[in-house]
């Protein structure tokens, strides 16, 4: 009787373990506007040249002006690095960017998204089951972080990082080497074992090989918390503290014309 029960079992183990390697990831679709452009770096020294930076003026989630950029970056002027968790559907969940700052005031951001094709959406589910690439954006703060905190509405916080001046480098181009293996190579997104956080968690280990693992690795809204526990975040605040004071949301909504936003965003963060 056991016997009977299992062979369905396995032939539909089968059928989804036929379907699931069959699913591959490619470069070649009908790709979304704000991830139709795949980032491109050439590195030179501490020189740094990047094609397809991204900053689009966002009115609303529909309602935008396309722009991508080449940009140049000196290595040897990249002063902070700042975590920024943008929520959406609750305390437990958020979207994990990194931003880096220069000596000049400008900053650039890294964000692991998915490579949304044309009319598609989000969907966690969906990201377990090879449904969606994974695209590495570098974008203006104007642009990625602006369009969460302003045109979709979600909450956004931002935290200065504890990373020594001479990791900096380290991660950054841990980001670069990050893009062009997804330049060079299509891979799936996964909502557990790729996501935007823990890219992040990856490349810090290049300079904390002893990261421990934990389970705000999957809940990433809590991951702030983690990376404060870690001794990740500017030292000398309480993360209760750090969290109030790093919620952008009002600051980035009563910018004035003509203010810098990333100047607005980071006013009365601590570290900052």
């Amino acid at each position: 009787m056991i016997r009977f029960f299992l062979v369905p079992v396995f032939l539909a183990l089968a059928v989804f373990a036929i379907w699931w390697f069959s699913q591959t990831p490619s470069h070649n679709r009908q790709w979304a506007d704000d991830v139709a452009h795949m980032l491109q770096a050439d590195v030179n020294g501490d020189k740094v040249v990047l094609k397809n930076v991204r900053n689009f003026e966002w009115r609303t989630e529909t309602d935008y002006t396309p722009r991508w950029e080449t940009r140049e970056y000196d290595l040897s002027q990249l002063q902070t690095a700042d975590l920024v968790l943008s929520y959406w559907m609750g305390p437990k969940i958020a979207h994990t960017l990194v931003s880096f700052g220069f000596a000049d005031g400008k900053y650039l951001t890294f964000s692991l998204e998915i490579r949304k094709e044309i009319g598609e959406k989000f969907s966690a589910w969906k990201g377990f089951f090879r449904q969606y690439e994974a695209i590495l954006v570098a974008a203006d703060e104007a642009d990625i972080i602006r369009t969460r905190s302003n045109a979709r509405g979600e909450d956004v916080y931002i935290y200065r990082m504890a990373i020594p001046p001479e990791q900096l480098k380290t991660l950054f181009l841990a980001y670069i080497d990050h893009a062009k293996s997804l330049e060079k190579t299509p891979e799936f997104y996964n909502t557990l074992t790729s996501n935007c956080t823990t890219v992040v968690f990856d490349i810090a280990k290049r300079i904390v090989p002893d990261l421990p693992m934990d389970y705000r690795l999957l809940l990433s809204g809590y991951f702030a918390e983690y990376a404060h526990e870690q001794d990740g975040l500017v030292e000398g605040f309480g993360y209760a503290e750090l969290q109030e004071k790093g919620y952008i949301v009002p600051r980035a909504k009563s910018m004035q014309p003509g203010e810098n936003f990333s100047e607005v965003i980071r006013r009365g963060v601590p570290g900052m």
